[in-house]
C-alpha cells in the first residue's frame, strides 16, 4: 500500500474541512444538488468517452494507484543473480523449483520459459509483448483518471452557470445576490476538490508506479535473456543495474 497517497488524501480533506469550520458557515458548503451535478455529470461524461468495461474498471484503476506493489530493484537483482548462479552450476532445469516460490508472475513466466528451453529471441519477443500490453493498460487507466480530473471542474462551472441563471431569474431584491452567488459557486468548489485532490494526483501516482513496474519488468527481461546465454552472475548483475542510477546500485553477489 502506498502510505503517501492515503496520508495525502486524509490530510488534504482535513485541511479543507478545518479551514471551512474555522471560517464559519460550514453548512453552506453542503449542497446536494450541486454535488449531483458535478459527480453525476463527471461519471456520465466518462461513460460517454470510454467503453462500459473501461468505465467499470475505474475502481480497479484507483485501487492500482493506491494498493501498488512494485518489487525493490536491488532485491529483484539479487534474485536474478541467484538464478543465474543456479542455472550456470546445475542447468536451467534446476530453476523449476524456484518458479513456485516467486510472487512476481512476470518473473515466474520468464523462469518457466528458461526451464522449457526457449531460445533468447523467442523469450524476448513474448516477454516484450507482455510489457507492451501492460504499458497500454496502465496508460488507458491513467487517461481515465485524467479525463475525470478534467471533467469535474467543467461540470462545476456548468453547475455555477445553472445556479446563476436560477438566481437571476428569481431575483427580486439586491439583498438576495449574496446568498444566491454562494449557492451558485459551490459546484465550482466541488469540481476543484475532485480534480485537484483526487483524480489528477491519482493519475500522476499511477503513472509513476506504472513506470516503476515497467522498469522492473524490463530488468527481469534482460536478466532472463542474459541467463539463457549462460553468462556468469556478475554480467547478469551489471546488465540489470544499468537500469538504476549509480547511487542506487548495491554490491550484489550470488547467495545460494
Amino acid at each position: 500500500m502506498d502510505i503517501a497517497t492515503i496520508i495525502g488524501l486524509i490530510f488534504g480533506f482535513a485541511v479543507i474541512i478545518v479551514s471551512i469550520a474555522m471560517g464559519g458557515g460550514a453548512m453552506a458548503f453542503v449542497h446536494i444538488p450541486s454535488m449531483c451535478i458535478v459527480v453525476g455529470g463527471m461519471l456520465c461524461a466518462t461513460m460517454i468517452h470510454f467503453s462500459l468495461p473501461q468505465f467499470l474498471g475505474i475502481f480497479s484503476v484507483i485501487k492500482k494507484a493506491i494498493l501498488v506493489k512494485v518489487p525493490s530493484p536491488n532485491e529483484l537483482i539479487q534474485q536474478i543473480v541467484n538464478y543465474a548462479a543456479i542455472s550456470r552450476r546445475d542447468g536451467a532445469l534446476a530453476l523449476e523449483e524456484h518458479i513456485r516460490k516467486t510472487d512476481i508472475p512476470f518473473l515466474a513466466k520468464g523462469l518457466q520459459m528458461l526451464v522449457d528451453g526457449q531460445d533468447e529471441e523467442k523469450m524476448r519477443e513474448m516477454l516484450s509483448l507482455e510489457i507492451d500490453a501492460l504499458q497500454e493498460r496502465h496508460a488507458r487507466g491513467k487517461k481515465i483518471l485524467e479525463f475525470m480530473g478534467a471533467s469535474a471542474p467543467a461540470f462545476g462551472m456548468l453547475g455555477t452557470l445553472i445556479g446563476l441563471v436560477q438566481m437571476l431569474r428569481n431575483l427580486t431584491s439586491p439583498d438576495q445576490i449574496g446568498a444566491g452567488m454562494a449557492v451558485a459557486l459551490i459546484t465550482t468548489f466541488y469540481g476543484a476538490i475532485l480534480a485537484n485532490l483526487i483524480f489528477i494526483p491519482l493519475a500522476g501516482k499511477l503513472g509513476l508506479y506504472s513506470q516503476a513496474e515497467i522498469t522492473a519488468m524490463q530488468m527481469i527481461l534482460e536478466g532472463i535473456c542474459t541467463i539463457s546465454r549462460g553468462e556468469n552472475p556478475t554480467i547478469v548483475r551489471e546488465k540489470m543495474q544499468a537500469f538504476l542510477a549509480p547511487n542506487h546500485r548495491e554490491e550484489i553477489k550470488a547467495n545460494i
